[in-house]
This record gives structure tokens, sequence and C-alpha cells, in this order.
């Protein structure tokens, strides 16, 4: 056993080092950046947990595949879109794997664990997907960060675009389910305003695809259009049966552009024709930013891009633009947020800064199905920022 003095030479000693930058703990230049990856890599959201785990870390190979001047290393662990394990996967990779930082995740339910376990232990999450309201409002954190949206900003946008085409009266239709819910309040916030009437609200119990009884009630009612958000393989059936009901060709639709994000095949394109949504992408918009991301993700993954990869993109230019600016050096918080906070993103989906409640603000684009493209028409809402109601950073 060393004895005393031993002890505290050895200790002066690390001291003296740690002084003179030769000795650091594990935040050091030295060590590398531990980014743990907690996303769906199986079930039904795989292709989006995989097109944001691309995204992301084409982000860091563009810079050289370091963090703030340090080499990386990551650790994943598949969320399996399953709520209940949302805790338990999370604390793995910031318990287990001390993780510098957490990226995930696209289910809601599961970001709920994740941001229990962020609040609790202090480290930085970025969510490159999760719209849930509450993580950037009443539940917001100094550590957490969005890059995507809320469920509520791209429905908000549409409202004005309905009116504005002569759609004052309207049904709303969409699961009954917190992002169902969610796109529902920006939806009505958006279109009251404008001065549209929801003359119906219609649900059905998430993931239910039985439509044929509410669409029967939609023709009963006549409105002059119908908005909705349904996203998936839902949303494919939704509209095959919104066609086959004879409806597509009499009461325009309009929706969160979930509705036809990368969902255009050869077997629902010819029912989709037409159709409007508001998102804050399009792989048609015409950039060269854009037209360059394209090309290298291509080039990379042998697939086109979609908003998915965009958002995973972007968690990685965030990070790397807080990690600049400290550094490397993730211990000194209060200046890593602060640089995060005042980032400017120049994205493929446009250039974007960062709300006080950590999400983007943001340009929301029509867009509408031509052929198998969701074809940007322009900017429906310029810069739109969510509310952030409730959060309160300091």
């Amino acid at each position: 056993m060393a004895s005393r003095r031993q002890l505290l030479t050895n200790t002066a000693a690390m001291l003296g080092a740690a002084s003179s930058g030769m000795w650091l703990p594990a935040h050091a230049q030295n060590a590398k950046v531990r980014i743990g990856l907690m996303l769906p890599y199986t079930g039904t959201f795989t292709q989006l947990g995989v097109a944001i785990d691309n995204g992301f870390r084409m982000a860091l190979q563009e810079a050289g595949g370091k963090v703030g001047g340090r080499e990386v290393e990551f650790f994943k662990v598949d969320d399996e879109s399953e709520p209940s394990k949302g805790v338990e996967n999370a604390n793995k990779l910031v318990q287990r794997d001390k993780v510098d930082v957490l990226i995930g995740t696209v289910h809601s339910g599961v970001q709920m664990g994740i941001h229990k376990v962020a609040r609790e232990t202090g480290v930085l999450n970025i969510i490159p997907n999760a719209g849930m309201h509450a993580a950037t409002r009443a539940l917001c954190a100094p550590n957490v960060f969005r890059t995507s949206f809320t469920n509520s900003q791209p429905t908000l946008a549409l409202g004005k675009v309905m009116v504005d085409k002569g759609h004052k009266k309207a049904v709303w239709i969409t699961w009954k389910y917190a992002a169902g819910d969610e796109s529902g309040e920006g939806f009505k916030e958006g279109y009251v305003a404008a001065g549209g009437t929801i003359v119906k609200e219609l649900g059905l119990p998430f993931p239910n695809v039985e439509f044929q009884a509410l669409l029967t009630e939609i023709a009963s009612i006549k409105p002059d259009a119908v908005a909705c958000f349904f996203s998936g393989g839902g949303a494919s059936k939704f509209i095959r049966d919104y066609a086959a009901a004879g409806l597509a060709g009499k009461i325009p639709l309009y929706g969160s552009g979930f509705l036809t994000e990368g969902l255009l095949d050869d077997e629902l394109a010819p029912s989709a024709q037409g159709i409007m949504t508001t998102l804050h992408y399009s792989t048609s918009l015409a950039t060269k930013r854009n037209d360059a991301f394209r090309l290298a993700y291509a080039k990379t993954f042998k697939m086109q891009p979609d908003v998915y990869a965009v958002q995973g993109y972007d968690a990685g230019q965030l990070l790397l633009q807080g990690a600049a600016a400290v550094h490397g050096d993730f211990s000194n918080k209060k200046a890593l947020y602060a640089a995060m906070e005042n980032a400017v993103i120049d994205s493929p989906r446009g250039k974007w800064t960062m709300s006080k409640a950590h999400n983007p603000v943001q340009d929301i684009y029509l867009r509408t199905v031509k052929g198998k493209e969701n074809v940007v028409l322009g900017v429906a809402a310029k810069a739109l920022s969510d509310s952030g109601v409730g959060c309160k950073l300091g």
C-alpha cells in the first residue's frame, strides 16, 4: 500500500501536470469525444433512424471526422421506438458509456425518457426529430436542443395558405395521439387566425387505419378542403383511401409535410397528385446548398436524402459549432450552450437559427405533389418560430 507521503507526492505531480496542460481528465483535448446515438435501428421507424445517423455522421466527416479538434467514439443503442425502455436505454449511454452528448430520437414517447435522463444528469441532448412540445416548452432545459421542429410548426403555416386559396371551411382529421393533437393545435391556431373555420375535427386511435367511415362523413359535410396529419404507412393508406372514395378530385387535401414525405413510390404517386403540404424541407428545394448536400449524400450512401437526413446533418452541424467555440471542452457548459444558442446553421433546408427555447426558427415551405416529388411552390411562412410557451431558461 502506498504511504501517505507517496500519495501526496503523486497527487501534487498530477495537479502540477494538469496546470501545465500535460494531464487532463476525460474532457481533455487528447481524449475522444464520446457520442451516443439513441435511434430506432429496427422496427417501423428504422428508415428514419438510419437517415438521421447517416446525416449526422456525414456532417462530422465533412469536418474531418473531429469535434472541437478531438477524435470521436460512437456508442449506439437501438431505442426500438419503445417508450417503456426510454429511460433505461438513455441511461446505458449516459451512465454506462459516459457519453458527452446524446443524439436522439425519433419517437416522442421515447424522447420523454431521454428528456428525463438529460434533465437529471445534465448531459447534452440534441433532438434530431421528435417534435413533442414539452421538450422546448414547459420542460425545456439548458442542455437540450432540437434541430427538427415542434409538432405544430408545419401545420401552423398551413392555415393561411388554405384561406388564401379560398378554403374558408375545413375538416381536420388525424390520429388521436400526442403528435396528432399537437399538429392539430398548430393548424387551428393558424387557420382561425387567417379567417378560416374548422367545421369538424375527426380522429381515430393511433395507429388505426380504418378510414372509410370518416371519409364518408367528410363527403357528407362537403367542406372547402380537408387538412390532416398522418405519416408513414398510415399516411400512404389514407391518401389511397381518400382517392378511392372519390374525394381527391372534389375536396382538396392538405397536410403536414409528413403526409407525403418519403412515400411517393409507383404505388402511391398516382393517388397523391396535387396534394399540398407544408414542411421545413423538400428534396426539390432549388439551392446550391441543397444540390451539393444531395449529391454528397447520394455518393456516400447510394440513396437520396430526406428531411430526416437533413435533421441529422444539422444536429452534427450544431454540435460542431458548439464544440469549436469551447475547443472541445464539453465541461465548459456555459460557453458551449451559448455558442449553440447563437448558432446560424447553413442547412440544406435554408439557414436557420435557434429560438430562446432551443428550437429551430426556420422557413416552412409550401409543396405540392408532382410525379414522385414534393415540389416547392414557395415559402408558406418565413422564419417561423414555435411559441416556446412555458419555457424558462433563466
